[in-house]
């Protein structure tokens, strides 16, 4: 079966595309929905985050402290690849078998991460919706309430914009509204169908 890789960086509007897409009939598989389930309370990854930091990593209902997991890998690279180690093949195995499950013409598996965590490896083509940084940093920072310096650092730490639309198949730009997303998106939709179909 087709399946199309939608990535971009923080605050690039990967949902805004996926929910588009999803609109149509599309099953869309999300890497970030499954990231969460894997770190759900007494799942394997999450009694190896438990092990390594104590109960300072959770929140009072033992739910996973996102915020305070997040300054904890930004500022320290070697503790975020600890965390990909015990996430990364958890969640890969689960993105599998939720493709494998799909019933529509094609599917979207949706990655902020997609080239870097080798997810790229699911899929025949890839999808990038694309804007400058300094949208994306605006975009974050309005939605999540996170400051501009860790919304950077998070950036910094992704892809550059420039490699990951070198490696992208398909370009979308997304800097103006989402009429005009919209309008790049159909025309894709209708080329993916004619790939699914004639495979």
């Amino acid at each position: 079966m087709l399946v199309v890789g939608l990535t971009g960086g923080i605050g690039s509007g990967k949902t805004a595309a996926s929910d588009y897409f999803a609109s149509l009939g599309i099953t869309v598989v999300d890497a970030d929905v499954v990231a969460r389930e894997v770190v759900e309370p007494h799942q394997p990854a999450w009694q190896a985050i438990l092990e390594r930091y104590g109960a300072q990593a959770f929140l009072c209902d033992q739910s996973l402290d996102r915020a305070w997991l997040r300054a904890k890998v930004f500022a320290d690279p070697n503790e975020r690849i600890w965390l990909e180690q015990q996430t990364h093949p958890r969640i890969r195995e689960r993105l599998i078998q939720q493709l494998q499950n799909s019933k529509s013409a094609y599917a979207i598996l949706v990655s902020p991460l997609l080239f870097e965590s080798g997810q790229s490896a699911l899929v025949q083509r890839t999808l990038l919706v694309d804007v400058p940084t300094d949208i994306q940093v605006a975009r974050a920072s309005s939605r999540d309430g996170n400051d501009e310096e860790q919304i950077r650092r998070i950036i910094a730490a992704q892809m550059s914009r420039e490699d990951r639309r070198a490696k992208a198949t398909d370009i979308v730009d997304n800097s103006t509204n989402l009429g005009s997303l919209y309008q790049q998106l159909l025309p894709l939709h209708q080329y993916y169908l004619e790939l699914a179909n004639a495979s």
